[in-house]
């Protein structure tokens, strides 16, 4: 598949996959604007998602060596939308809290088919073995 995309600024890089087998392709930080505890990363580039698909921004696994987490844990890009794209990160208040700097792999840009689907409302749901016990219903 071909994922067209434009840099809006020249230094912008290019999504890559760090292992031909991985699913995600980095996105490197040009820019890093931070105002409070929150940290807005900006690659510059801006990508045509065809139609059927989207494109899902995940924190990278390395998250972890931060005080960060993603703001809405997965950013989704549908169809249609072709601007910039960009992540945003809260940022812990803890002496210790680190965040990327610019140049550093940020986030994972993920393309996914999306099934359409068509909601139907209807007076009752099939009786299943679970039910509706949700959170924690399964134990540790």
């Amino acid at each position: 598949m071909q994922i067209n995309f434009v840099k809006t600024r020249p230094d912008a890089v290019i999504p890559r996959k760090a292992h031909a087998a991985d699913v995600g392709h980095d996105l490197v930080a040009v820019t890093k604007h931070q105002q409070r505890n929150c940290i807005r990363y900006g690659f510059w580039l801006a990508v045509d998602i065809p139609a059927g698909y989207a494109g899902l921004i995940f924190p990278r696994s390395s998250v972890f060596r931060t005080g960060m987490m993603m703001t809405n844990c997965v950013g989704v890009i549908d169809p249609g939308y072709t601007g910039e794209i960009s992540a945003l990160f809260w940022l812990e208040h803890e002496p210790s809290a680190k965040s990327y700097e610019v140049g550093d792999r940020v986030a994972q840009l993920v393309v996914v088919p999306v099934q359409e689907v068509e909601f139907v409302e209807v007076p009752e749901l099939s009786q299943t073995e679970r039910g509706a016990n949700g959170y924690g219903s399964t134990g540790r």
